[in-house]
């Protein structure tokens, strides 16, 4: 039989220790997001739903983003034991300058509409963590005005090739002369994908009153106080920024972008130069026969071609062929610091992070992206320590395991492939 008695007084004291209440909401906010998908639901909450669904959104039936993310989740990890791990270097040597982590922010267009802070919240976030910041060629804050946000870090510069040349080569000059150290040349959106969920919303830049926009902001008035006093969203590189997403990329884009274009680039950039938006192995081949420093493996977070390749799976064929000759890094479906960790085991050098990025944004503003950072670091740690790896290097292929979903069907004639 149990011994029973009467409470102690001072064991009931001890057991009475109540939290001092946080009156700041935005810290409290942030300090219950535990995981970027909190941060996701934060952000779903406090963003008007035509803002929201175009950071959120992919094209079309949204699969590509979708095959992307289950990727991540499709893997398994082959921890070693009995190596220990206290203390881990997360650090990483990335295009010929240091990151403190294994991540940069990805370029994001039109991000002030997502919350006001926008890109300078994001650069100066990726200053205090000592990580790389791109900006978009389709941002809301000038190549200037990022550089003195982050005026001694990593700022990379994204790049359309538009109809109109001259538009980008001005912007390549002025990245250069504001000390940009890395172009990525953009090769996937020739013209715009079809982004359903902006064209059922209505979403343009920028935002019209409508009736339906009134009664989504009427539980949100803090994101239309923002947007209301402070200066005009619009593109910092354009000038002209009226219409749709889709026609404004239209406008933007050629769908005539060619090796050539590449070829004039990077005569004209000093710096380090990256394609990104590859999506095969042969055509990793002849980048990297050109001379380019690096590539980024993406399909647009799925905001392209729908049912386009999913980058992760494509990594271990491209760094086999062409890993040891150029830098090679991926995007896409990044929402774990686990799901970098795989990556860098499977010989990424790099990688990048789209949404997670906006959905801090979004949740929180600057604070909200350092928050981000701070969960994607944590993740990282913890998953290294737990696979008995002290530094990014020791990380091997052995160390994961893709098991696919999804497997190519063979010719008749062959035998079927079994998906695992």
């Amino acid at each position: 039989m149990v011994q029973r008695q009467l409470p102690k007084i001072p064991e009931l004291l001890e057991l009475m220790q109540f939290k001092k209440p946080e009156l700041d909401a935005t810290k409290r906010r942030l300090e219950g997001a535990l995981t970027i998908a909190d941060l996701r639901r934060i952000a779903q909450r406090r963003t008007p739903k035509a803002a929201f669904d175009y950071t959120d959104g992919a094209a079309e039936g949204e699969l590509s983003l979708a095959r992307a993310r289950q990727a991540f989740e499709d893997i398994e990890f082959h921890p070693d034991i009995l190596r220990p791990a206290e203390n881990v270097d997360t650090s990483v040597e990335i295009l010929g300058g240091p990151s403190a982590l294994p991540f940069g922010i990805a370029p994001t267009g039109f991000t002030r509409l997502m919350q006001t802070e926008g890109e300078i919240a994001g650069a100066s976030a990726a200053a205090a963590a000592g990580i790389p910041f791109t900006l978009s060629t389709l941002g809301t804050t000038s190549i200037e005005n990022v550089r003195a946000a982050n005026p001694a870090g990593r700022n990379w510069f994204q790049l359309y090739v538009m109809r109109q040349r001259e538009i980008s080569y001005g912007l390549v000059t002025r990245a250069a002369d504001a000390g940009f150290d890395t172009l990525m040349f953009t090769v996937d959106t020739p013209v715009a994908g079809a982004r359903l969920r902006d064209k059922r919303n209505g979403f343009s830049i920028p935002p019209q009153l409508t009736v339906g926009t009134i009664v989504n902001a009427i539980p949100r008035p803090w994101w239309w106080i923002d947007f209301l006093t402070t200066p005009k969203l619009e593109f910092a590189s354009l000038t002209t920024t009226g219409g749709t997403v889709g026609e404004l990329l239209n406008a933007a884009m050629d769908p005539t972008i060619s090796y050539e274009d590449l070829a004039v680039i990077r005569e004209m950039w000093p710096g380090k130069i990256v394609v990104k938006g590859v999506q095969n192995v042969a055509d990793s081949v002849r980048l990297v026969d050109l001379g380019v420093d690096g590539i980024v493996l993406s399909n647009h977070g799925g905001r392209q071609l729908d049912r386009a390749p999913i980058p992760f799976h494509l990594l271990p064929q491209v760094v086999r062929e062409v890993g040891r000759d150029a830098t090679i890094m991926v995007d896409t479906g990044i929402m774990n610091g686990a799901d970098i960790v795989a990556s860098v085991a499977l010989g990424a050098k790099f990688t990048l992070i789209g949404r997670a990025y906006l959905y801090g944004l979004m949740a929180g503003g600057r604070r909200g992206v350092d928050r981000t950072i701070a969960i994607l670091r944590s993740e990282i740690e913890r998953t290294m320590q737990l696979l008995g790896v002290a530094t990014l290097a020791e990380l091997e292929p052995r160390h994961v395991t893709q098991l696919r979903r999804l497997a190519p069907v063979t010719s008749s004639s062959e035998a079927p492939v079994v998906a695992r």
